[in-house]
Formats: structure tokens, sequence, C-alpha cells
């Protein structure tokens, strides 16, 4: 019966399925990742001015300047930076200072920094410069700029002409086109009164007396800030009117608005953020000036808040019918000899 047992047994064990073997999970092929892609910082390009003597706050070219430089920062987000040079042994030192820099432009202000700007253009024919006020030097890395500040000047005269109440009007340099008397200059000769400098203050008031002595119930200072010196006479004798330069002289000296008749504006700002926007967009030109005129606004006339309203509109709406006049040449802004 055993053996019975153990056949069937064993029978059975042979007639039963085997065990089958596990089987391994599916496994996905492993993703295969592309590196990252390293991206360059977009560059950031910096404009640096270096200023003449007279100082980033003048009141004049330099803070013109950089007028233009603080609206293509926040226009055209450059970064900018400037450095003031307190005597003319500065100019070659800063400029040379921005090249190591690596300011993509430098903005040198005023003809006092040609010879440097020139030199250095020449000694870094990659670097691109930009000169106000000087418009002779050619070098193709270095933008130039003059100003058809006669047609604004122009302008000037008319409204002194217009407004003068002894028929005498002065200056330190020339205002052309008016039939008054002009105190201050010799257009003969060429010659007048002369500062010599744009710094001295004390000047623009031995002028401004001396005007005012003489019967000037208008003066229009072309010296930059020595002008203020004038303004400063006026006000303390509470007499005379000044026609300012460069830019709007009642904004910037609202407490003396009162004295101030209206300025003559050279847009420098319009200019250095010209230049700058070149060199943002790659295509900076040297070699040739970029003019400021009345017809792309680069110069104008603005009249002094404060007086406003005391101009005529008759002699206002005389002024304006000028303008068109200027641009087209039909009118001459220069007498002819």
């Amino acid at each position: 019966v055993l053996s019975v047992l153990l056949v069937a047994a064993f029978a059975l064990s042979a007639c039963a399925k085997p065990t089958p073997a596990p089987t391994a999970a599916p496994t996905e092929a492993p993703v295969v990742t592309e590196a990252p892609v390293v991206t360059e910082a977009p560059k950031v390009f910096k404009a640096c001015e270096v200023t003449d003597v007279g100082g980033i706050d003048d009141k004049s070219f330099n803070a013109t300047g950089w007028l233009g430089l603080e609206r293509a920062k926040a226009d055209l987000g450059v970064e900018i930076a400037y450095l003031e040079s307190q005597q003319a042994s500065d100019y070659e030192v800063n400029i040379n200072s921005f090249v190591e820099a690596g300011c993509d432009l430098i903005v040198s202000v005023g003809f006092l920094l040609a010879d440097a700007t020139s030199a250095a253009a020449d000694a870094n024919p990659d670097q691109n410069f930009a000169i106000v006020d000087v418009d002779w030097l050619g070098q193709t890395n270095v933008r130039g700029n003059a100003a058809k500040i006669d047609q604004a000047t122009f302008l000037a005269g008319y409204l002194a002409a217009g407004m003068t109440k002894t028929g005498k009007v002065g200056t330190y340099v020339g205002i052309h086109g008016t039939s008054v008397v002009l105190l201050g200059w010799d257009p003969v000769t060429q010659k007048g009164l002369e500062t010599g400098n744009f710094e001295s203050l004390d000047d623009g008031r031995a002028f401004a007396e001396q005007l005012l002595d003489e019967g000037v119930d208008i003066i229009m200072p072309v010296a930059g800030p020595v002008g203020l010196g004038s303004l400063a006479v006026l006000a303390e004798r509470k007499t005379g009117l000044l026609i300012g330069v460069d830019w709007d002289w009642a904004v910037v000296n609202p407490d003396k608005a009162d004295y101030i008749l209206g300025s003559a504006l050279k847009k420098i700002d319009v200019f250095v953020y010209d230049s700058v926007k070149q060199v943002v967009d790659g295509v900076f030109a040297g070699g040739a000036p970029y003019i400021l005129t009345l017809e792309n606004k680069g110069v104008g006339f603005a009249y002094g808040s404060a007086m406003d309203a005391q101009i005529p509109a008759d002699l206002k709406a005389e002024i304006e019918a000028l303008i068109p006049g200027i641009i087209s040449g039909e009118i001459l802004t220069v007498p002819v000899r």
C-alpha cells in the first residue's frame, strides 16, 4: 500500500505545472537630457563724460552734456559716469582713465579738451569719442559737434531790441541782428569785452556793473557760468534784464527768474544723446560733425518763466514768424560784410 501511495504521489508531482520563473519589471529607456545652454549676459554700454574746468554743475555745456547722458541712461539703459577736470592738465589724465575703464563712448566737453581728445583718439583707434563744440578734428573715431547758435541769438537780439527801454543792450561777446546801440563789442575790429575764462563770477559782476553804468538795460553774457555773476548784480541792483545762453536760465536760477528775459538754447544734450544711441545701435559715425540747428531743434529760444507774461503778444508773433525764414536761409542771421 505504501508503495502505491508513493507512486501516486510521485505521479501527481510529475503532473504539476512548474512554478514560473519571476520576470523582471519592464524599465523605460533613460531620458537623454541636453546640457544647459550657457547664455552671455547682455552687454551693458557705458558712456563717460570728461568736463572742462567749469565742473559738472556749471549750468552750461558740462551740465547739458550730462543731461544727455542721463536721458540715455533712462531710455537706453546705459551706464554713465563723469570725471571733473580741476585744471587743464586733468584733461588728458581723465580721458585716459576712461579709456582704461573700458567706456564705450567718451564725451569730452568743450574746445579746451580738443588737443587731449585728438591725442587719445590717435592712440586708441578703436575707442569712440564725442566732443562738444568742436567740429574740426575729423578723426574717424571722433564725432564732433557745432551749432548754428546765430539762429538762436538772432531771436534773442530781436527780443532785446523789442524790449529795451534805454535803447542799449550789451554783451560780453556779441549779438547780431539788432538795430539798437550795442555795447561790449565792436563789429569792425571784432574786439570787445572778453572774460578770457569760463569760471570767474567776479568778471561777470564787473562787466555787468560796467554795462549798467553805461545805460545798458539788457545784458547777454556768452561765457558760461561767468554770467551768473552778472545775474547776481542785476538782482542786487534790482534793475536790468539778462538773456541766458546754452540752456534755460530761468529754470536753473528760479530765485532770480524776475531778471531773466529769456535764453538762447544750445541743446548739447541732443548731440550727446544721439551719439550714445549711435554707439548702442552699432552705427557710430565719426569724422563729420553733428550740427545743431533750429530745424533739428538743436538750438532754440525760451522766454523767461517770470517775464513771459510781460512780453507783448505781437512781439512774440513777430519772433515766431522769423523762424521759417531763418531755417530756409531767407533771413541771414550773420551780417554780410
